[in-house]
C-alpha cells in the first residue's frame, strides 16, 4: 500500500486562525489559541493522519512588521518553516479580506517559494460574510498568486476543513511516515506544557504584558503512582509585572495555575500537579537561553 508523508506549512498574519486550523486537523489541542496576536512563537508541529498520508503541520508564527529582536526571531522562523516545507497553505480571514499584511506576504512568497512548490488557499472565517464576497476574493486572490486549489473554510466550526485536508494528503509525496501513527507533536512535552500555562496567562492579561513574559517548565517527575509534578517559571521584566502576574494575595496566578493543570492534565491523561513561580528577568528578551527554550534561533532576530 502506498503511504504518503510530508510537511504543510500554514501562513498568514497574525490570527488568521492558523492554530485554530491546526488543532482541528489534528483533533488536539497542540498550538495555544488566543485572541491576541502574535501568540504562536515556536513552529509547534501538530500531525494527523487521512488514509495513508501522514502530514505533519508547521505552525509558523503570524507574519508580519518585526520591531522587537523576539519579533524578527519569529518572522524568520515563519519563513523558514514555509520554504522547508512540501505544501504551504494561506490562510486570510474573510471578512478582512486582502489586507495589506496579506498582500505582502504574496508578494514574498513569489519571490522566495521555489517554482512548482504546491501553495494552497484557505479563505477562514466564511460565516462572516456573504457568498459574493467570498467569490469576489477568491478571484481577486488567484490573480494576484497562482494558487494550486482555493478552500473556502471555518476552522473553528469545522467547515470545508476535511476538504482540505484530503486535498493535502493526495498532494505529499510518496514516502514512508516519519512518526509513530499514534503521535499528534513532535514538540517535548515540557514545551507543549509551558505553551498551554502561556496561554491562560494570555487569556487572562491585558494589553502589552503577555509579550513581556515567557514560561518555562523547570522540572517534569512522573511520580510511581502515576501522577506527575511540573515546575513552572513565569519570566517578567520588571517587580511591577511580578505583582500584576501574583495578583491580590496570589489569586491571579492561582487562578492561571488552576486553569492550566486541568488542560495539561487533560492533554496528558493523567493528574498533573503543577508549582508556578513568577521571577523577574529585566533582560530576558536577550538572553539565548530563553529563545533556544521557544524553539527559536536567537540569531535570527539580529537587526
Amino acid at each position: 500500500m502506498t503511504t504518503r508523508a510530508g510537511f504543510v506549512a500554514l501562513i498568514g498574519e497574525p490570527n488568521a486562525g492558523k492554530s485554530t486550523l491546526l488543532n482541528r486537523m489534528v483533533g488536539a489541542k497542540v498550538s495555544i489559541v488566543t485572541h491576541k496576536v502574535q501568540t504562536t512563537r515556536a513552529r509547534i508541529r501538530g500531525i494527523a493522519m487521512a488514509d495513508q498520508a501522514q502530514i505533519v503541520f508547521v505552525d509558523t508564527p503570524g507574519i508580519f512588521r518585526p520591531r522587537r529582536r523576539l519579533d524578527r526571531s519569529m518572522v524568520k522562523a515563519a519563513w523558514g518553516g514555509a520554504s522547508d516545507a512540501d505544501i504551504i497553505v494561506l490562510l486570510i480571514e474573510a471578512h478582512r479580506g486582502l489586507t495589506e499584511g496579506a498582500l505582502a506576504i504574496i508578494d514574498r512568497m513569489k519571490d522566495e517559494m521555489p517554482q512548482g512548490k504546491p501553495v494552497a488557499l484557505a479563505i477562514n472565517k466564511i460565516d462572516r460574510v456573504k457568498a459574493e464576497t467570498l467569490l469576489a476574493l477568491a478571484e481577486a486572490a488567484n490573480q494576484a498568486f497562482p494558487f494550486a486549489k482555493t478552500f473556502m473554510i471555518s476552522a473553528e466550526r469545522g467547515h470545508g476543513v476535511e476538504a482540505l485536508r484530503d486535498w493535502l494528503a493526495e498532494t505529499l509525496p510518496e514516502g514512508p511516515w516519519f512518526y509513530p501513527e499514534d503521535q499528534i507533536a513532535d514538540l517535548p512535552m515540557r514545551m507543549i506544557a509551558a505553551e498551554m500555562t502561556r496561554e491562560k496567562l494570555t487569556l487572562r492579561l491585558h494589553e502589552e504584558l503577555p509579550y513581556q513574559l515567557t514560561v518555562e517548565t523547570e522540572a517534569w517527575e512522573d511520580k510511581p503512582d502515576g501522577t506527575t509534578r511540573i515546575d513552572q517559571v513565569v519570566y517578567v521584566m520588571r517587580d511591577g509585572h511580578k505583582g500584576i502576574v501574583l495578583g491580590n494575595k496570589g489569586d491571579t496566578i492561582k487562578a492561571i495555575g488552576q486553569a492550566a493543570r486541568a488542560e495539561i492534565s487533560e492533554f496528558l491523561g493523567r493528574t498533573v500537579h503543577l508549582f508556578l513561580q513568577v521571577k523577574v528577568r529585566p533582560n530576558w528578551l536577550d538572553e539565548p537561553e530563553r529563545y533556544s527554550e521557544m524553539g527559536l534561533d536567537f540569531k535570527d532576530g539580529d537587526a
